[in-house]
């Protein structure tokens, strides 16, 4: 918290797989933090990143086990400063719930995540590869008929690529933002998500409140599931 300019290089970071809320490095209000060449194993994110932070890299990182990369989750506190500029590319990440993601609270106080690029991705048997959650709420103690007040603009997908092993029907790109303040701004381009058994179920991916910018190939289709979004 409150750090600017620190490197972390080569680290080296394991905890259980079963171990609760194990982050592996938690960011929280700092600026120009970078996070390279690192191996982290836990029960939770390997990489989570809270309010007010900015000019935020993480590189050459491989995750797994545990939670993924995650921005938040942000809003469930009043007065949260916003997060912006963060770059996560050329990752490994294996057996994880999720992959890379970003997390809001329902019912939530105001907040700003914005200039988000997750690129040059690799994955393998992860849950949930990409993912925008704007209806987090993990315990179910919070109002999911209130949309989330966190405004997401500027965030990029580009060349991830995973396969797994899986067979039952799967969002493999799940982008669900919130109706009061839908995403803006949002791309996602080569994203290639692929069963290795050919008797696995079709992936699919979904959008809500979101209008993305697609390009490239598309491994399932970008937003095979319905869209909603709000007028």
């Amino acid at each position: 918290m409150g750090c600017k300019d620190l490197h972390f290089v080569r680290f080296t970071i394991s905890a259980p797989e079963e171990s609760i809320n194990t982050d592996g490095i938690h960011i929280g209000r700092s600026s120009g933090i970078k996070v390279l060449d690192s191996n982290i194993k836990t029960g939770d994110d390997c990489v989570s990143l809270g309010d007010g932070c900015s000019d935020i890299t993480v590189e050459r990182v491989t995750c797994g086990p545990g939670h993924g990369i995650s921005v938040g989750s942000l809003g469930k506190y009043e007065k949260e400063d916003p997060v912006t500029g963060v770059t996560v590319r050329n990752c490994t990440i294996t057996g994880t719930m999720n992959g890379v993601r970003i997390k809001t609270w329902p019912d939530s106080f105001e907040g700003i995540v914005s200039n988000m690029h997750f690129e040059d991705i690799i994955m393998n048997n992860v849950g949930n590869p990409v993912l925008i959650d704007q209806a987090y709420c993990p315990w179910n103690q919070c109002n999911a008929k209130v949309p989330s007040k966190v405004k997401i603009s500027g965030v990029t997908f580009k060349n991830i690529k995973d396969s797994r092993e899986l067979l039952q029907l799967q969002l493999q790109c799940k982008l669900v933002c919130s109706s009061g303040f839908p995403c803006q701004g949002v791309e996602i381009a080569d994203i290639d998500l692929t069963y290795t058994r050919k008797e696995a179920a079709a992936a699919v991916s979904q959008c809500s409140n979101v209008e993305p910018k697609i390009s490239g190939k598309m491994n399932p289709p970008a937003c095979s599931s319905p869209v909603t979004t709000i007028p």
